[in-house]
């Protein structure tokens, strides 16, 4: 299996992971019978489970691009060492982007978040040059 694909399964699992993690709080925070019922009032989580829920979503965004950047890498052909390290510098980033976002640490969840979002570029500009 190609490393790029491995690695987007990875991501989904830790997507998996991270909205287990997000879901727990989340319902302790706004009440089960809230999040189980049919959401007609807008209620937003606050705090640490506010930001899992917002880095959860992110990740759903940030996936979608890495995950047509997989699929230009594999259908184009384009698989190289430098796809390949790219793939794992987004997984990584996103491993460690939650506990950052989730902590509230100023700026370093931004500039993780941005070593993902870059290294999902490079894998594009990569396949299609």
């Amino acid at each position: 299996m190609p490393v790029e694909l491995k690695v987007l399964g990875y991501a989904a699992l830790l997507q998996f992971v991270q909205f287990m993690v997000m879901a727990i709080p989340v319902n302790l925070q706004l009440g089960v019978a809230y999040t189980g019922g049919n959401r007609d009032e807008q209620r937003q989580a606050e705090g640490v489970p506010g930001r899992l829920k917002r880095a959860l979503d992110n990740h759903f965004e940030g996936l979608i691009l890495f995950t047509i950047a997989v699929v230009v890498v594999l259908l184009g052909e384009a698989s190289s060492s430098l796809t390949e390290r790219c793939a794992w510098a987004y997984f990584w980033a996103r491993v460690v982007y939650v506990p950052a976002y989730a902590s509230g640490i100023f700026l370093v969840r931004s500039l993780i978040w941005s070593v993902g979002f870059i290294a999902t570029a490079i894998m594009l500009i990569s396949a299609l040059t």
